[in-house]
C-alpha cells in the first residue's frame, strides 16, 4: 500500500496519507505545510498527510508515482 485515506481520527477530513521516506516528507512540510502535514500519531511512519484539496494535479500524480516507488523499492529489497 502506497497511500490510503488515513483512519486516526487526527487526520483531517480530505486528506489521504502517503508512503515516502522520512526526509521527503520532512521537505514537502517545509516547502507547502498547507498541503502536507503530520499529526504526532503519524510522527514514526514513513508518511505524510496531504490535504487533498491543496495539492495540484500534476504535484499529486508526481506524489504517488514517488510513494509508489518507495514501496516497490521496500518491497524489492525484502525479496533478496
Amino acid at each position: 500500500m502506497f497511500a490510503c485515506v488515513p483512519t486516526h481520527r487526527s487526520a483531517e477530513p480530505g486528506s489521504i496519507a502517503v508512503r515516502l521516506d522520512f526526509p521527503v516528507r520532512d521537505e514537502l512540510i517545509e516547502q507547502d505545510p498547507n498541503a502536507f502535514y503530520l499529526q504526532p500519531h503519524y510522527v514514526d511512519y514513513p508518511c505524510v498527510l496531504v490535504r487533498v484539496a491543496h495539492v495540484h494535479q500534476d504535484a499529486l500524480r508526481d506524489l504517488l508515482r514517488m510513494a509508489y516507488e518507495y514501496v516497490s523499492a521496500k518491497a524489492s529489497r525484502r525479496r533478496r
